[in-house]
């Protein structure tokens, strides 16, 4: 069986805002998807690569935080 992944080895990482517009926009977005038709085969991967990308981003905002406050 072959896929075709998320993203490539050449992918860009995510430039991150802050924690706290990060954590809005996870939490809009989350909501935003919440009524996708689970059997549109679309709109779950727009929704799921969108939360991929959405949680990508806070992870990075925290571990930039968390690089701030070393």
């Amino acid at each position: 069986m072959t896929y075709n992944p998320l993203h490539g080895p050449d992918h860009v990482p995510v430039v991150a805002r802050d924690v706290a517009t990060e954590l809005w926009l996870a939490r809009d977005f989350t909501a935003e998807v919440a009524g996708a038709n689970i059997h549109d085969h679309t709109a779950m991967i727009k929704a799921a690569a969108g939360l991929h990308y959405r949680l990508a981003a806070l992870v990075a905002a925290l571990d930039a935080e968390s690089e701030m406050s070393r």
